[in-house]
């Protein structure tokens, strides 16, 4: 393995290190705030109980309602503001004034970093307003505390704790309208490519119509002219060539009529105009017999109810047209039979024809994979190759009603 190859090998292997880590940022937040919600309340309750001699079974509660808050506080915000704004009174109360004394009060350091931690992640998840409510709450509880307990000092810390805060506040608002910002910019570049693709979809298309109209088109018509004009440009012209171009002129009308509903669905953006009656089933017979009048020998066997859906009839006509096409070209004179039958949930179609054992009779192309492609989408196979009696066969089947049959112009 060359150095180059190697590096690139080591470029697709997924690092093992980035799986461990979320990568839709609300799990993120959720493992980062349960982190620090843990770390807090393995100090906050221990610190309170010894330092400020405050009741441990009380204090777990509170505790865990105001360290829990941030968590709450990704799905239900108003919630969060209320238990952290209840915790933030009442455990400040829950405290001897002997032992206060000495201790920072109302916001003790854990304290402190949890109501850092709530306003910032109400605003981070939130937006401003939620965040600015949950800050003048808190910073209220702190002052409501302090005025019920007027003879423990609390000034220093109710200052500290509003300047921290406040300015964590404006970077979590700064950052929030950061991220919010970039999360529009990527949607607007993917509408962008979204679009560039759809514009560029449209213009491939209309340069296939275009080359369609300009050169298949115009050569047919010409070939319907010149048939439909032989019989007065040719002199004694005997009845069955007369006939013969008259088939000709015919063939050529009715694929200037397909080229012009397949140009129509080109240069339709939504691609669901609806330029002519779709071919089905009923349609078949008539392909036969414009098979016969170019000189083949062909069968029809046709026993196929009407409960059969649009998609799956245009299917067979289209599949039943190539087959034919291919039994003429490539076994011209060999007879043809076409049987189309049909049970509860499917529709066969069967075509056999003459087979050249050499391979030069073995059609091939974009026509067998056109027939597959059509049977594919709505769900069937066809299967092409010689039988056990030397006929080269073309089985087709399809359900009646195809589940995701996409029944517009094809």
């Amino acid at each position: 393995m060359t150095p180059m190859r190697a590096k690139k090998e080591r470029q697709k292997k997924p690092s093992r290190r980035l799986k461990l880590w979320p990568r839709d940022r609300t799990s993120a937040l959720v493992v980062i705030l349960a982190t620090i919600a843990v770390v807090l309340y393995s100090v906050l309750v221990p610190l309170h109980a010894a330092a400020y001699g405050s009741p441990v079974a009380v204090t777990m509660a509170l505790a865990l309602a105001a360290l829990g808050a941030p968590l709450v506080s990704v799905r239900y915000p108003n919630l969060a503001i209320i238990l952290f704004t209840a915790s933030a009174v009442l455990i400040p109360l829950m405290i001897s004034r002997d032992a206060a004394a000495g201790a920072p009060w109302p916001w003790s350091v854990p304290m402190l970093i949890a109501f850092a931690v709530q306003v910032s992640a109400v605003t981070f998840r939130h937006g401003w307003r939620p965040g600015l409510i949950q800050f003048a709450l808190g910073s209220v509880a702190g002052i409501t505390a302090a005025i019920m307990l007027p003879s423990v000092p609390s000034g220093n810390s109710l200052i500290v704790t509003s300047s921290v805060v406040g300015g964590l506040y404006l970077v979590a608002v700064l950052f929030a309208g950061r991220l919010r910002l970039g999360e529009e910019l990527t949607r607007e570049r993917a509408h962008t490519a979204q679009e560039q693709a759809k514009r560029e979809l449209v213009e491939e298309r209309t340069r296939i119509a275009r080359e369609l109209h300009d050169v298949v088109a115009h050569s047919m018509s010409l070939i319907q002219v010149q048939a439909s004009t032989a019989r007065y440009r040719v002199p004694d012209l005997p009845e069955p060539a007369a006939a013969e171009f008259d088939d000709i002129a015919a063939s050529a009308r009715g694929a200037l009529t397909e080229m012009r509903r397949v140009l129509g669905v080109l240069r339709t953006e939504d691609q669901s105009a609806e330029l002519a009656p779709q071919r089905g089933i009923d349609d078949v017979p008539a392909l036969v017999e414009t098979t016969r009048r170019a000189g083949a020998a062909v069968s029809l066997s046709q026993a196929v109810s009407d409960d059969v859906s649009t998609a799956t009839q245009l299917a067979v006509y289209r599949i039943t047209q190539e087959a034919l096409s291919n039994a003429v070209r490539h076994a011209p004179g060999a007879p043809i039979s076409v049987s189309l039958t049909a049970d509860d949930a499917d529709v066969q179609l069967v075509i056999r024809n003459g087979y050249d054992p050499e391979g030069t009779g073995v059609p091939g192309g974009h026509g067998l994979r056109g027939m597959n492609e059509r049977a594919t989408l709505l769900g069937g196979s066809v299967t092409t190759g010689p039988d056990a009696d030397g006929f080269w066969t073309v089985i087709a089947r399809m359900p009646r009603h195809p589940i995701t049959a996409a029944e517009g112009p094809q």
